[in-house]
């Protein structure tokens, strides 16, 4: 059974999850039904990933109930502003087949335009208060950008979605959710993201990590299981990726064993503090050129 969370307006999600970035439109459907037929009951995506309509088409070829299912997507920055993100929405909801969509969150802060930020985050304060998302929130957002934000919002964001993995734990930034009573979610958790491969370090893949295979020998799990069941013992909400059956199937079966404190500190221990992903402060209209279609 999966563990479930208390959002910060009483809304709740499952911690467990299965993402869908870099997920092909080919593989997204048959991903998240596989991955709803095991148990899943959160699926994560966004309108830049281009697989909200295969994501749609995968619930219902499960055949389980759209009011069991905790479905989040996120704004991309081209759809920043309040009129935008409004349609948004509506683009967003039509293809994935939902009148209310359970998650609704910024994708990235843009800090060389917040005013477009900020009248984004307004219109998600709107869909809130009309009732057609159940919980607004943010991604890649750092410190000054969420100070940004609440000076300058009326519904403090129930999640912030950011890399977090053994190598790069972001435990400040986590520090500051937590202050706001925001849930930390972490994308690419088991560390399988990386944009930048220049740097020795950065190269490295906590799966062969061997303080983490060690740990997973001696609960009889899969380096990838003990790493999600890290996140969820340290209450943080866990997306891993996969198309392949057998590995969604697996990542989900972490709910039988417990990690040690002692083995939880280990893990803490890796941290290498360098980025897998990009740099959010780089993230704006002009470095990524990206539009998203409307059919």
């Amino acid at each position: 059974m999966d563990f479930l969370l208390t959002l910060n307006n009483g809304v709740e999600m499952p911690a467990l999850g299965l993402g869908v970035f870099q997920s092909s439109p080919e593989d997204t459907a048959n991903a998240v039904d596989i991955a709803l037929r095991t148990g899943y009951r959160l699926i994560d995506t966004a309108a830049a990933y281009l697989n909200e309509r295969q994501v749609g088409e995968g619930l219902l070829r499960s055949g389980v109930d759209r009011a069991d299912v905790f479905i989040e997507t996120k704004v991309w920055i081209s759809q920043y502003g309040y009129d935008d993100t409004l349609h948004a929405f509506e683009l967003s909801a039509r293809k994935l087949g939902v009148d209310v969509l359970d998650l609704y969150i910024l994708h990235q802060p843009m800090p060389t335009d917040f005013d477009a930020t900020l009248e984004a985050y307004r219109a998600l304060e709107t869909l809130l208060a009309n009732g057609q998302v159940r919980a607004i929130g943010v991604s890649n957002f750092g410190p000054e950008h969420l100070d940004r934000l609440l000076a300058n919002c009326s519904v403090v964001p129930a999640v912030n979605q950011i890399e977090v993995h053994p190598y790069f734990t972001q435990k400040a930034l986590q520090v500051v959710n937590a202050s706001h009573n925001i849930l930390t979610q972490a994308w690419s958790p088991i560390g399988g993201i990386n944009f930048y491969r220049s740097h020795d370090d950065v190269a490295k893949n906590p799966l062969t990590d061997s303080m983490i295979q060690f740990i997973a020998h001696t609960h009889a799990k899969t380096p990838a299981q003990v790493l999600i069941r890290w996140h969820l013992q340290q209450g943080r909400s866990a997306i891993p990726k996969s198309v392949h059956a057998e590995r969604i199937t697996e990542n989900f079966d972490v709910f039988d064993f417990s990690l040690s404190d002692q083995e939880l500190a280990a893990i803490d221990g890796l941290d290498l503090n360098i980025r897998r992903g990009p740099e959010p402060e780089a993230i704006n209209t002009t470095t990524i050129s990206r539009t998203i279609p409307e059919d």
